[in-house]
């Protein structure tokens, strides 16, 4: 009977999450806290599977990115890449994609498109031209480039505390193919949008000049942000060494920054996206409910005995199909469901590396395919929306469904090239 309600509730939670309908905090507290009243799940197991690491790990890097949000080191570095670009709408496509591809592999992807995106509405209309092949080019390169490392998207962040996985690892497996994709990505781009980027030469003239007046804002903060923000990162690659986890040394380096900035702790909690840290911990109660269940055992026994227990075939089926349900709904959901059933086959003999990148590949890369697959493409498509320029679902989709079925494809190679073969 616990099956059919913990199911029942969870498939429930999940079409309400990805229809936008409802508030998807509101529905993954309301879904898990249900399910702790009516008994499928006990208080205490429910709030000891909230992974604090998760929690506040991404509560310090929003600490910092605001940080460095008010100094206007995003603004500066839109405006550079006007200069660097000379005005010219495709060189300029491929320095925006580059620069929001490594933000987000050392921020969280949806952090820096929700600093990027309004420079780059500006730098649009400085240049009269649409901003949207602009914008869908971000969105695909943020979550191409947080593939890459631990924080630089959310599936990674949740895969790596309960695989034991640290920043090092992420890029040591995941760096090399994230950047044969992005390189891939970025010849794609230019194909698919080089007939509709013409700028008339005097707009091009006038955007140079109009960048010629941005500056930081504060640069005092922002060299002390940027020093925290690389101790930070120093932290992540020794953190193994260190014995400490990485929410630990995020934390520390918030606090660190707000006591050597001077800056008001009230003020910059203010700025944590507590909605989605909330989000989060509905999310492990729900998904714990599923598992105590039993339904995710069954599942993992469902996907071995369709592989007949073949690894690399397992590896390409936990691949292939993360993606696509990735691009169904969004993927921090269907990672948190999807992490138990792969402790199911590792546990049941089959090799952790091809099975964790696997899901990470599948998970980070398949959200790409529509607008509502992953939490990057909802904040953009929000923030177009509200600056005039609306993503249609069908206009994001005639791209990007090239962009991720090529990303898949280099994945799955590189998967069996080094975890099978």
């Amino acid at each position: 009977m616990d099956a059919w309600i913990a199911g029942g509730i969870f498939l429930i939670a999940y079409a309400l999450i990805a229809s936008e309908r409802i508030d998807r905090t509101l529905v993954a507290l309301l879904g898990g806290l249900l399910l702790i009243v009516l008994g499928v799940i006990d208080q205490r197991q429910a709030f000891a599977a909230i992974d604090l690491n998760v929690i506040f790990l991404l509560a310090g890097m929003m600490v910092l990115a605001s940080a460095l949000g008010r100094t206007g080191f995003f603004q500066w570095l839109a405006v550079h890449s006007v200069r660097l670009s000379r005005g010219d709408p495709l060189r300029l496509l491929i320095i925006l994609c580059v620069v929001t591809a490594g933000l987000s592999a050392f921020l969280d992807n949806v952090t820096t498109v929700l600093l990027m995106t309004p420079v780059t509405l500006s730098i649009a209309r400085r240049l009269g031209i649409s901003p949207v092949p602009y914008l869908i080019s971000q969105v695909l390169a943020s979550n191409i480039g947080g593939t890459a490392t631990l924080i630089g998207d959310p599936p990674n962040i949740l895969i790596g505390s309960a695989a034991g996985l640290d920043f090092t690892d992420f890029l040591i497996n995941l760096g090399p193919v994230v950047l044969l994709i992005l390189g891939a990505f970025l010849v794609t781009m230019v194909v698919m949008f080089r007939g509709s980027l013409q700028v008339p030469d005097h707009q091009r003239e006038a955007a140079l000049e109009a960048t010629e007046d941005t500056i930081i804002r504060d640069r005092g903060l922002l060299i002390r942000t940027l020093i925290v923000v690389g101790l930070t990162i120093v932290g992540f690659l020794a953190h193994s060494a260190l014995g400490l986890e990485a929410a630990t040394i995020a934390l520390l380096g918030a606090t660190a920054l707000m006591l050597v900035a001077r800056l008001d702790p009230h003020e910059m909690l203010r700025e944590v996206e507590w909605s989605t840290l909330f989000f989060f911990v509905g999310l492990f109660i729900l998904v714990e409910a599923v598992v105590q269940a039993g339904i995710v055992g069954g599942i993992a026994t469902m996907i071995a005995d369709a592989t007949s227990g073949h690894e690399g075939a397992t590896a390409m089926a936990l691949l292939w199909f993360s993606a696509g349900a990735s691009a169904i709904i969004d993927n921090i959901p269907y990672t948190a469901t999807a992490i138990p059933v792969v402790h199911q086959l590792v546990a049941g003999g089959m090799s952790p590396d091809a099975l964790w990148w696997s899901l990470a590949l599948g998970a980070c890369l398949g959200g790409n395919l529509t607008i509502v697959g992953a939490s990057a493409s909802v904040v953009v498509a929000n923030l177009a929306l509200h600056a005039g320029h609306p993503i249609r679902f069908g206009q994001f989709l005639r791209y990007s469904a090239v962009i991720v079925a090529e990303s898949t494809v280099i994945s799955s190679v590189y998967v069996w090239l080094r975890y099978v073969a």
